[in-house]
């Protein structure tokens, strides 16, 4: 007797996983699409590999080119200063031998004498007051230096009665030898000068004193001083003597000013752009 075969009452497996894949796929189709960066690739350690080196930006050098100008500025800077100080320390040092080694000295002025030829105050018709003075000045000066020899060019002299105007004058240019005295004499005069009221009434006050009328002398003009081939540049020179009175001459006579206690002062003037010092 054949044997016959029955089906088996199990479903058949590929069947199933089929049905079971379509409808994972299906689901899968359903679902919207998730926004999950990928993973990460791993990155494997290369020791060949050459390292990543940005190139310099427009930035970058115009940052090197600021810091190279700013050091060459700097050193320009330092060097200069550098070369004024020792020129600086080099004329210091030249200047303090020259010192020590022929000490020399500043001209030496007194006041011989001085002579009131004419003082004459008018008034005119317009009540215009007018000053006409006329003097004879004798002064002296003296090169105390024993290598040192002064020249001077031509001096201007004037006398003041407080800040009044009395006269003025000039004298030629000399030069003064080592261990030398030179007498200056010249005359000075002031025609018709017109006064106004507080000079008017300072000379009248000043006139009345005991003493007479006080009067100061100022000498200017420049020096050069000279040694051997040495030779110094020109410098102002002020010399101021006080200390003088003299009163108003009678008759055709003279008056002699006092000089007994008068002194004279020099001072260097130094003269830097429009400044006179």
């Amino acid at each position: 007797m054949a044997d016959r075969v029955h089906p088996s009452a199990k479903p058949n497996g590929n069947a199933t996983n089929i049905a079971a894949g379509a409808a994972v796929n299906a689901k899968a189709a359903a679902k919207p699409p998730q926004s999950h960066p990928p993973a990460a690739k791993n990155q494997m350690y290369n020791p060949n590999r050459i390292p990543y080196r940005p190139t310099p930006t427009a930035y970058h050098r115009h940052n090197r080119r600021r810091c190279t100008c700013r050091r060459c500025f700097c050193f320009c800077c330092f060097w200069s200063l550098l070369l004024i100080c020792t020129v600086l320390l080099l004329a210091a040092i030249a200047g303090a031998g020259f010192y020590f080694l022929f000490r020399p000295k500043p001209p030496a002025f007194s006041v011989s004498s001085l002579k009131i030829i004419q003082f004459k105050l008018t008034t005119t018709s317009d009540d215009t007051t007018h000053l006409t003075v006329k003097l004879n000045l004798t002064l002296s000066t003296k090169n105390p230096n024993k290598k040192l020899i002064y020249n001077y060019d031509p001096i201007s002299l004037t006398v003041n009665s407080n800040s009044v105007l009395l006269a003025n004058g000039s004298f030629t240019g000399f030069s003064s030898g080592p261990n030398n005295i030179t007498i200056i004499h010249s005359t000075l005069s002031m025609a018709s000068q017109v006064l106004d009221a507080d000079s008017i009434s300072s000379l009248k006050s000043d006139l009345k004193r005991k003493n007479g009328l006080p009067m100061k002398i100022l000498l200017d003009t420049m020096v050069l001083a000279k040694m051997d081939k040495l030779k110094s540049k020109e410098v102002g020179i002020r010399v101021t003597c006080d200390g003088i009175h003299g009163r108003i001459p009678t008759g055709k006579t003279p008056a002699v000013a006092s000089t007994t206690n008068a002194k004279c002062k020099a001072d260097l003037r130094m003269k830097i752009l429009k400044w006179t010092f």
